[in-house]
C-alpha cells in the first residue's frame, strides 16, 4: 500500500529485455536507507519487487503484464521516475489510498501554466473516466492528486511548485502517456453496487406467479 507522496526522483541506469519481461536497474538514494530484498517500491506509480541493491541501486523485474499495460515500456536509460516506499504503519498518512495497481493509460492533452500553478488535461478511456470525480483523488505516475475538473473523455488537475519540483510530472508534456491508478475506495463501492444490483436482480426474476403459488400465496 502506498500513499502517492513521492519520496524522490530515481535515474534509470540500465534496462535488460528479455523476450517481454524487463529487468531495471534505478540509481536512488533516499529510499535505499532502510531497503531489503523483496521490498515492494513504486515506480511512476507501478508496485515493483527489490530483487537486488546495493548502496546507490537497486533492481526490479517486470513481468510482461506489467509491460505490456504501463507507460513503464516506454522508459529509457537516464529517464526520471518517481519512487515511493510501501507506506509504513507508523508514518503519516498524507496522500490517499494507492495500491500500485495501475488501472490504465492516461495522455496528456494540454498543459497550461496559472499564477503558481499548472493545470494539466488528461485524456483516458470511458473505463477510467466513470472514477474520476470533481475534487476527488487520482494517482498519475503514483503521484497522489485532486482532480478540479472533469469533461466527458478527461480530467484536470493542478499542480503546485513543490509537486513540479519533486516528481517527474514537470517534466510531462501534451502527447505523454503516463501511468493512472482511479481512487481505490470508489473502486470498492462501484463493485459493492454493482454485486448488489446483481443480487437484486436475480431475487427479482425468482418473484414470478408460479413462484407465489408453489408456496402458498
Amino acid at each position: 500500500m502506498f500513499t502517492g507522496i513521492i519520496e524522490e526522483k530515481g535515474t534509470i541506469q540500465q534496462i535488460r529485455q528479455s523476450g517481454e519481461a524487463i529487468v531495471m536497474n534505478i540509481q536512488a538514494s533516499e529510499i535505499l536507507s532502510d531497503v531489503k530484498l523483496g521490498d515492494s517500491i513504486a515506480v511512476n506509480g507501478v508496485c515493483l519487487t527489490v530483487t537486488e541493491f546495493d548502496s546507490k541501486s537497486f533492481s526490479v523485474d517486470l513481468m510482461p503484464e506489467t509491460v505490456r499495460n504501463t507507460s513503464l515500456r516506454m522508459l529509457t536509460k537516464g529517464s526520471e521516475v518517481n519512487l515511493e516506499r510501501a507506506m509504513a504503519a507508523n508514518g503519516r498518512f498524507g496522500g490517499h489510498f494507492v495500491s500500485g495497481h495501475v488501472d490504465g493509460l492516461g495522455r496528456i492533452i494540454s498543459k497550461k501554466k496559472d499564477a503558481n500553478a499548472v493545470y494539466y488535461e488528461i485524456e483516458v478511456d470511458d473505463v477510467l473516466i466513470k472514477y474520476m470525480m470533481l475534487k476527488g483523488s487520482v494517482s498519475v505516475d503514483g503521484t497522489s492528486l485532486t482532480v478540479f475538473g472533469v469533461h466527458d473523455h478527461s480530467f484536470i488537475i493542478s499542480i503546485i511548485p513543490h509537486t513540479i519540483e519533486e516528481t517527474i510530472i514537470g517534466q510531462r508534456k501534451p502527447g505523454d502517456v503516463v501511468n493512472i491508478e482511479a481512487d481505490m475506495l470508489a473502486k470498492y463501492m462501484e463493485q459493492f453496487l454493482l454485486k448488489r444490483f446483481r443480487a437484486d436482480e436475480q431475487s427479482s426474476e425468482k418473484l414470478t406467479e408460479a413462484f407465489l403459488k408453489e408456496h402458498g400465496f
